[in-house]
C-alpha cells in the first residue's frame, strides 16, 4: 500500500512537470527558425485554433505567419512528440522484457525492414502512386511488420520463443537487410542523397496527415501497455519469479514485443531511422525515478517527446539555413551514453 502511494505521488508531481517542460519546448521550437516569430504570436495562433477559446481571439498577425506556425512547424513538432513517445516507450518495453539495459527499439530489425521498404519506394519513384503522399509511410510500416513476422518465425523453435534466439534472429535479418540497402544505394544514382537522408532520420517532409496516421497507434499502445505494468515489473525479477507469480511469461513477452515492434515500425515509417531515443530516455527515467515500470512507462513517453522535439530543433537550426538529419543529433548525444552503459554491470539497472 505504501509503495502504491509513493509511485502515485511521484506521478502526480512529475507528469505535470514534464508536460510543462514539453509545452515550453514546443513553444520555443515553434518560435525559432528562418522566419523570426515572437512567442506571444505563437501562443495566439495556437490558441486561435482551439475550439471555443479561439473564437474570442482577434487575428492581429499575417496569414503567412499563421501558415508558417500552424501548417509547417506545428505538424513537424507534433510528429516529433509522437515519434519520440513511441520510440521511448518501445525502448522501455524492450529493456524490461529482454532484461537487457542495452536493448533499444531497433533490436529485432523492424527499423531495418521499414527502411528497406522506404528505400524501394524512393528508388522506383512510387512516392505518390499507391496511397498518395502516405505511400512512403504505409509501405515502410508494412515492410517493418513483414520483417517482424520473419524474425518471430525464425526464432520459434518447437513452438517456443527463446529470448536469445529472438535476438540472434533479429541480428541475422538485420545483416541481410543491410546488404539489400547497400545494393539499393549502389543502384540509386541521383536518388542516393534522398534515400540516405531518409535513412538518417528526418521530420521535415510532413504535414497533419502524417500525424493522423501515427496518433491512433501511439495512443492505443500507451493505453494497452498501461495495463501490463505489473507484469513488466515481475518480468524484471526473472523468468522463474514471474512464473511462480502467476504470469504467463511466454504470452506476455510475445504480446509486449509485438506492441513495441509495432510502435517502432510506425515511428520509422514516418521519420526514418532515428537511433538512441529508446536507449537514452528510459535509462534516464530509470536512473532518476527507479525501476518501477508504473513510473518508467508514462514518464518515458513524455521524456521521449521532449528529447526528440529538442533534438529536431537543434537539427534544423544549428547550421541554418541548412538542416541536419535528426539521426545525427540523437547519435551524437546517444553514443557517449551507450558507451557509459557498456561500462556498467547489468545488475546496476535491474
Amino acid at each position: 500500500m505504501k509503495g502504491r502511494q509513493q509511485y502515485t505521488k511521484k506521478l502526480i508531481i512529475w507528469i505535470p512537470v514534464l508536460l510543462a517542460i514539453l509545452l515550453f519546448t514546443m513553444i520555443f521550437s515553434v518560435s525559432i527558425g528562418s522566419a523570426d516569430i515572437n512567442m506571444m504570436t505563437v501562443w495566439l495562433v495556437i490558441c486561435s485554433k482551439i475550439p471555443l477559446i479561439g473564437e474570442g481571439i482577434e487575428q492581429t498577425w499575417k496569414d503567412t505567419t499563421e501558415t508558417i506556425i500552424w501548417n509547417i512547424r506545428m505538424p513537424r513538432i507534433v510528429l516529433g512528440i509522437l515519434v519520440g513517445a513511441a520510440l521511448a516507450l518501445a525502448g522501455a518495453i524492450y529493456q524490461g522484457v529482454l532484461r537487457n539495459p542495452l536493448a533499444d527499439p531497433f533490436i529485432l530489425g523492424v527499423s531495418s525492414g521499414s527502411a528497406l521498404g522506404a528505400a524501394l519506394v524512393l528508388l522506383f519513384g512510387f512516392e505518390s502512386i499507391l496511397f498518395g503522399q502516405l505511400t512512403l509511410p504505409v509501405v515502410a510500416f508494412s515492410s517493418g511488420l513483414l520483417t517482424l513476422f520473419i524474425v518471430y518465425t525464425l526464432a520459434r523453435i518447437n513452438r517456443r520463443l527463446q529470448m536469445e534466439t529472438l535476438i540472434l534472429a533479429g541480428v541475422v535479418v538485420q545483416a541481410f537487410i543491410a546488404s539489400m540497402l547497400s545494393l539499393i544505394l549502389a543502384l540509386s544514382d541521383e536518388k542516393m542523397q534522398t534515400i540516405m537522408y531518409w535513412m538518417m532520420g528526418s521530420l521535415a517532409l510532413t504535414d497533419w496527415s502524417y500525424n493522423r496516421v501515427v496518433l491512433p497507434f501511439v495512443l492505443l499502445s500507451i493505453l494497452f501497455v498501461a495495463f501490463l505494468t505489473r507484469e513488466l515489473n515481475i518480468l524484471a525479477l526473472g523468468e522463474e519469479a514471474a512464473y511462480y507469480s502467476g504470469v504467463s511469461v511466454q504470452k506476455v513477452r510475445v504480446v509486449l514485443l509485438i506492441v513495441a515492434s509495432l510502435l517502432t515500425g510506425v515511428a520509422v515509417s514516418v521519420s526514418g531511422t532515428i537511433g538512441f531515443v529508446g536507449l537514452i530516455v528510459p535509462h534516464m527515467i530509470r536512473l532518476i525515478f527507479g525501476a518501477d515500470y508504473r513510473l518508467i512507462l508514462p514518464l518515458s513517453v513524455i521524456g521521449g517527446a521532449i528529447f526528440l522535439v529538442g533534438a529536431d530543433t537543434i537539427a534544423r537550426t544549428i547550421l541554418e539555413p541548412r538542416e541536419l538529419p535528426i539521426g545525427i543529433i540523437t547519435a551524437f548525444l546517444g553514443a557517449p551514453f551507450f558507451g557509459y552503459l557498456l561500462r556498467k554491470k547489468k545488475s546496476d539497472y535491474f
